[in-house]
């Protein structure tokens, strides 16, 4: 199982925030923007917000897993299952790719200010009601990097499916200077 500290981009350089200095002490680097995979842009600015689409937890642009987020007894055998602990690190992931989807339109992460919303998605079978508990991945990492500015409200949200059959996918809003 790959962590987060797989999604790394090819290049490597030294980082360039202290936003980025500390995803660099959690064995992190930001990667590329993940490429749409339909009809948006990874992130709009409006007023002083930056609003990101929902972020799947592309490592090195691909998924490393696919199907529902299931304890073991949800759901049917032969579906593909992701274990709560390994969609909390893919939450995580996600998190990270919405950090590189906010650098892109706002050049530097020490401009976030606030860390305002965060919805996350987790691909469950009606039964599993560990959402919150997934969705602690991109929450977590967000306050490890962003201190006091990464502390949010957040909704986690269980979904029948989600894009490309991704387990979890995560969007924020964050407010910057």
């Amino acid at each position: 199982m790959s962590t987060p500290a797989d999604t790394t981009s090819g290049a490597e350089t030294a980082p360039t925030s202290a936003v980025e200095q500390r995803l660099a002490e959690l064995g992190l680097t930001l990667p590329e923007v993940a490429a749409p995979v339909a009809s948006y842009v990874p992130a709009v600015i409006s007023g002083n917000h930056v609003y990101t689409s929902g972020q799947l937890p592309f490592i090195n642009g691909k998924l490393e897993a696919t199907g529902k987020v299931s304890t073991g007894t949800e759901g049917h055998a032969d579906e593909p299952t992701v274990s709560p602990e390994d969609a909390q690190r893919f939450a995580a992931v996600c998190a990270v790719n919405a950090l590189a989807a906010v650098k892109s339109v706002i050049g530097d992460l020490d401009r976030i200010t606030r860390i305002v919303k965060v919805v996350g998605f987790v691909s469950s079978e009606p039964s599993f009601t560990g959402q919150p508990g997934v969705i602690n991945g991109a929450s977590d990492l967000l306050g490890r990097v962003l201190g006091d500015a990464g502390q949010h409200a957040r909704s986690a949200v269980g979904v029948s499916v989600l894009p490309l059959d991704s387990p979890v996918e995560v969007e924020l809003i964050a407010e910057f200077s």
